[in-house]
């Protein structure tokens, strides 16, 4: 599309005329007339909610008219659901029974709320953000029954379709998930932001996550696939938003304070403060983690906190500032081939391998109201922040550390800020309510990374020893400064009470920059050096591009939705991973950005209050992408000619065009509504969670690629299993298997007797079953469990570089235990 003909069409889209609007308004009151604060207004065909103030009083504004459900939920009252017909301006008073069961437990009537009332998907709008018409997961956090300590993946995540976890076994100071056929490596196929905004080392040229937040203080996490590309960034895998807990706002002063012990010397302490006085509310936390894992060589300890405060300075304008510091110390102990994997999978032959990061995340949020119908968002933060890798690695896995030789140690500093204004107004166009979202976002870099020769030391020492190892073959030293400015913008079109149509666009604007320059040093026979010269590789890369999507949902009726939508996806490639020296594997010096697109079409809804579901297919095509294939390795010699080694090594490069596609599909029984409905105190949830994926290079300049899987890709991804309890007892018992997967593009298999590598082959497939218990006795809670209860032995990852090279075996059989006081 033209700039030109892209300017009508925005032009198009802002100048709808805005006309008139209907309300409901009125009082929430218990049945002796007094006031119910704080009751939610649900309204399920707009997907709208709205909070009673403290007299208990509403106003839902922007209506069309028409007969709408609306919900009403508030603690310790039974439930309201009623059809209301709105002709005009009109009057609502509902009037709440008390629970008919008096001593329910908190944890009962919480429970009771999700169940019935909360929803398992983003509604079409929230604040500033459109998602009508997206493949979208929410999961709520105060329904995990597991381990929250050890920000256990496979059980936060059970619910969330089709995802592929790396299991890292270290109390989740790092996340890294995938899907449909995309690297789980730190979730850099995701754009990860907590409250809304980035928390990766850099969103354009190093998109990887070194910090997670921990689950227990998190609200909810929200699962956006590709079609956030328009909103959020270009990435193909879309949107993970982690959304704190928010500050209590009936107390001056919540304590919470969570110690757990587990398997393997796990230790942690959460511990949380939250309130409101007056205009002021706050949340805060400080979390401590560490532990020993499984294997020798590896221990870990982590320092988290993170500060909310948030001043109401009127009923339309609240001002926010967040900080968040991690740090956290890691010794690797490195990866395996896979002789090494079968013989022992607690076996390490690494003592020297650290791994340090320190993060510094800050946020100034302004949310303000213009209207009852227009809202207004602007968040401006930034990141500070380090990683340093130190160790031995080679593509001989099986090759014993020499204590005598350097340690290869690589520093990358991350240091960048953005802003991004939102603007979203709903408006009135002909006889039904429509929503219009524009924004932008300006994100600028300063990037710095270095590698060469660290100390021959066993410790965690992240100096430099130049003057010890002038020699040494892999230095380098760059700056990345990366520029990106964004527009985007989408538009809700009710075409009918039923169907709705979500146009969208993105214009971005990215300037990559590399400067500086890296070792070229050629060694004889003896170690000592035929050319040791600097190379200066100073490089510019600028581009912009359109990014279009169009979104789609038909509401059968207020219980069931068809959805769809289509959007293009981009994912830039900079300098900042390429010139890094690896011995794992090349990359192709010519190495190019990847484009394609991401479709979903499905439906979802829910039964009654005792099935809930969502079945989709989707398909991505996936152009230019990036991939890793075996292939002889080249050095450039004394004469600057590339020439072949005679070794094998993983190339990466754009390996060509994929096309992936498949089935997902979730659902959530209710067991206890089914048979036994009148019992308030149980529960009892059958859920399953299955993906079933097929994928295909279509075409490859690479031999032996093309006609071949796409890696990362399970066939058969499950995870399913049942939620239970009765009062305040809640358990839960999953089931996890995923079909074995390739890890590169030439679909090599792994060699059994294999006593050099690790590094290229299949991962198996594996299965797990987790088992979880908690209990709730006044203001304490304790929390137990086994996660692999059958104490399975597998893998989820093979390495290139760190943690590795190689096989990084997942943990057996553990247990762990929390005790929470809440005050």
């Amino acid at each position: 599309m033209k700039l030109k003909e892209f300017s009508y069409l925005l032009l198009l889209l802002v100048s709808f005329p805005v006309f008139g609007q209907l309300t409901i308004s009125g009082q929430v009151t218990d049945v002796e007339g007094n006031p119910v604060p704080d009751a939610e207004m649900y309204i399920k065909e707009l997907e709208r909610l709205e909070i009673t103030n403290n007299e208990g009083a509403f106003l839902i504004e922007n209506l069309t008219a028409g007969t709408y459900t609306i919900v009403v939920f508030a603690y310790e009252f039974e439930i309201i659901e009623q059809d209301v017909t709105i002709n005009g301006n009109t009057e609502f008073n509902p009037v709440m029974n008390p629970l008919k069961v008096q001593n329910l437990s908190e944890v009962v009537i919480t429970q009771k709320r999700q169940e019935i009332f909360a929803l398992k998907q983003l509604k079409k709008v929230d604040g500033t953000a459109i998602y009508a018409g997206k493949k979208n997961e929410v999961v709520l956090l105060d329904g995990i029954t597991g381990n929250l300590a050890a920000n256990n993946p496979r059980q936060i995540y059970s619910q969330v379709v089709g995802l592929n976890i790396y299991d890292n076994g270290d109390a989740g100071l790092q996340l890294n998930i995938g899907g449909r056929g995309l690297d789980p490596n730190r979730t850099a196929n995701f754009n990860t932001r907590q409250n809304g905004y980035d928390i990766s080392a850099d969103v354009l040229g190093y998109p990887e996550s070194y910090y997670t937040p921990p689950a227990e203080a998190l609200e909810e996490i929200q699962v956006v696939r590709g079609a956030a590309s328009l909103q959020y960034g270009t990435q193909f895998g879309g949107l993970v938003n982690f959304k704190f807990k928010q500050p209590n706002s009936s107390k001056k002063i919540e304590w919470t304070s969570r110690q757990t012990l587990g398997s393997y010397n796990l230790k942690t302490s959460f511990n949380s403060l939250s309130g409101t006085v007056g205009k002021f509310s706050y949340y805060t936390y400080f979390n401590y983690k560490e532990g020993n894992s499984f294997r020798p060589n590896s221990d870990y300890n982590s320092r988290n906190y993170f500060a909310h405060v948030g001043y109401q300075f009127s009923d339309k304008t609240k001002v926010t500032v967040e900080t968040t510091f991690l740090n956290y110390l890691a010794k690797q102990p490195g990866g395996l081939t896979d002789a090494q994997f079968i013989e022992d999978p607690t076996f390490s032959n690494r003592e020297r391998n650290w791994f340090d990061v320190d993060w510094k995340l800050f946020s100034v949020r302004i949310d303000h109201k213009f209207s009852s119908k227009t809202d207004f968002s602007l968040n401006v933060f930034g990141l500070d922040a380090s990683r340093s890798a130190l160790g031995f690695r080679t593509n001989r896995v099986s090759q014993p550390d020499d204590l005598e030789e350097p340690r290869e140690l690589l520093i990358d500093n991350f240091q960048n800020w953005g802003a991004e204004a939102r603007l979203l107004t709903r408006y009135k166009l002909g006889d039904t309510e429509s929503a219009l979202l524009i924004g932008s976002k300006i994100y600028r870099t300063d990037n710095d990374q270095r590698q060469g020769p660290g100390t021959s030391a066993a410790n965690a020492d992240f100096n430099f020893a130049d003057d010890e190892f002038p020699n040494y073959e892999r230095q380098s030293q760059f700056n990345f400064p990366n520029s990106n400015l964004a527009f985007f913008g989408e538009n809700i079109f009710n075409i009918s009470p039923k169907l709705t149509l979500t146009p969208g666009f993105r214009l971005e604007h990215i300037k990559t920059e590399s400067i500086g320059s890296y070792k070229n040093i050629v060694l004889d026979l003896a170690g000592n050096p035929l050319l040791n010269e600097e190379v200066e590789d100073n490089r510019e890369f600028d581009r912009t591009f359109l990014l279009l999507g169009l979104g789609a949902t038909y509401k059968l009726n207020s219980s069931v939705e068809f959805y769809g939508n289509f959007s293009q996806n981009y994912r830039s490639v900079t300098f900042s991973d390429i010139r890094v020296v690896n011995p794992s594997f090349q990359v192709d010096e010519n190495i190019s950005d990847e484009d394609g697109f991401t479709a979903d079409i499905g439906f979802r809804g829910r039964h009654k209050n005792v099935l809930s579901y969502d079945v989709s297919a989707f398909s991505l095509l996936y152009d230019n992408r990036l991939g890793e294939i075996l292939k002889s390795e080249t050095q450039t010699n004394a004469l600057g000619e590339e020439v072949e080694t005679g070794s094998i090594v993983r190339f990466r490069g754009n390996i060509g065009t994929a096309f992936m596609y498949g089935l997902e599909s979730f659902a959530n029984w209710s067991v206890k509504e089914t048979f036994f409905s009148a019992s308030d105190k149980l529960k009892l949830n059958y859920f399953m969670n299955l993906a079933l994926t097929n994928s295909e290079y279509l075409s490859s300049e690479e031999t032996n690629v093309e006609g071949n899987k796409v890696e990362f890709i399970p066939d058969v991804n499950l995870k399913t299993g049942l939620n239970f309890g009765y009062g305040n007892i809640l358990g839960s018992l999953q089931y996890t298997y995923l079909s074995s997967q390739f890890t590169d593009a030439t679909n090599a298999l792994q060699d059994v007797n294999d006593n050099q590598r690790g590094i290229e082959g299949e991962i198996p497939a594996y299965d797990i079953l987790d088992f979880s218990l908690s209990y709730v006795y006044k203001n304490w809670k304790l929390e137990t469990g086994i996660n692999n209860v059958l104490d399975n032995s597998y893998f989820t990852r093979r390495a290139t570089g760190y943690p590795g090279p190689g096989i990084i075996p997942s943990e057996p059989r553990t247990f762990y235990a929390t005790l929470q006081f809440k005050l």
